[in-house]
């Protein structure tokens, strides 16, 4: 286990002045080319921006800016346009932006009546779905060619803080809530699929493996990390401790079967192996505010994006994984 003060080979940072991120991702297209959600005043108030950015040498660059008349919560990029984002914001709306276009958005989707916390593309390829969360304990499917959603997602008994594809099965997605439960939807069935009683606290993030379509992992407020079996969800296939304060957001490697990656309310960002006796292999504590947005490189092996409270949005390697893991 290391602990770093930044991470292997320095961390690239970026200042968004006023700013406090809730979210990164990385392109799907273009390596070192990432997005940032982020919210005025904490997210309590005020406005938000979308901040397109690239890592150029040691340093960031911001390659476009967007404002929202309210903080933005989540972004995703398109899966079959290199341009296009959408992003979640607390009115409720989501908003499709395009890069290519100096303003924006094309596109506004007002449908959510409290916080849109959670959006996300499908990654597969069969159709183009976008899936988000929010906090009027609702999910809503949406074609991003059509104006409305598809379908409403009723069941959670809290608020929703994220809403995840399967990158395995067509049309299936799960959901993280403050009602304490993980929840697996088919788009094509009724009702829902299933409903794991995941922690006894909320849930603010799950995410799929990316080598094995049966395996999920919850991160809670409760600071634990839990694998869940879709086959068998009596009891966590694993459960990860180390963080100290609540997990806001927790993702698997596009590399590594069981390589996993937290940032949490405690200022760090975790590194894990779930298949080792001693599963935490870093910790990285490069910021100096809660830590809400995450995301690992699907172009770069062990590259990672990270954004906080602190304003700052960074783009490093950990120690961890800059060699053979």
């Amino acid at each position: 286990m290391g602990t770093a003060g930044g991470a292997g080979g320095g961390a690239a940072a970026l200042r968004l002045p006023g700013l406090h991120g809730y979210a990164a991702e990385f392109s799907p297209y273009w390596p070192g080319r990432a997005a940032c959600a982020a919210a005025q005043y904490y997210g309590i108030a005020g406005c938000g921006t979308l901040a397109v950015l690239e890592q150029k040498g040691a340093g960031i660059v911001l390659l476009r800016s967007y404002d929202w008349n309210d903080g933005l919560f989540d972004v995703t990029w398109s899966e079959n346009n290199e341009h296009v984002l959408i992003t979640s914001s607390g009115d409720g709306s989501l908003q499709v932006w395009d890069t290519a276009k100096p303003k924006g958005p094309l596109q506004v989707y007002k449908e959510h009546t409290q916080e849109a916390y959670s959006v996300d593309w499908s990654q597969t390829r069969g159709e183009q779905l976008v899936v988000s969360g929010s906090w009027d304990q609702t999910a809503k499917l949406w074609d991003p060619a059509v104006g409305k959603s598809l379908r409403t997602f009723k069941g959670h008994e809290g608020v929703i803080y994220s809403t995840i594809w399967s990158p395995h099965i067509p049309g299936c997605f799960a959901s993280a809530s403050g009602d304490h439960t993980l929840r697996v939807w088919d788009v094509k069935a009724p009702g829902v699929k299933l409903v794991i009683p995941a922690h006894e606290a909320e849930i603010l993030s799950c995410d799929w493996c990316k080598y094995d379509e049966k395996l999920l992992v919850t991160g809670a407020v409760d600071c634990s990390l839990k694998g869940w079996d879709l086959r068998n969800v009596r009891q966590p296939v694993f459960v990860l401790l180390g963080h100290t304060y609540a997990i806001r957001r927790v993702k698997f490697s596009p590399f590594h079967a069981t390589l996993l990656a937290s940032c949490s309310y405690d200022f760090t960002v975790r590194f894990w192996d779930f298949s080792k006796p001693n599963p935490l292999l870093e910790t990285v504590e490069h910021h100096t505010e809660f830590t809400c947005g995450l995301d690992l490189s699907l172009h770069n092996c062990g590259q990672v994006v990270d954004c906080a409270w602190d304003e700052l949005v960074k783009i490093y390697t950990p120690s961890c994984l800059t060699g053979p893991v």
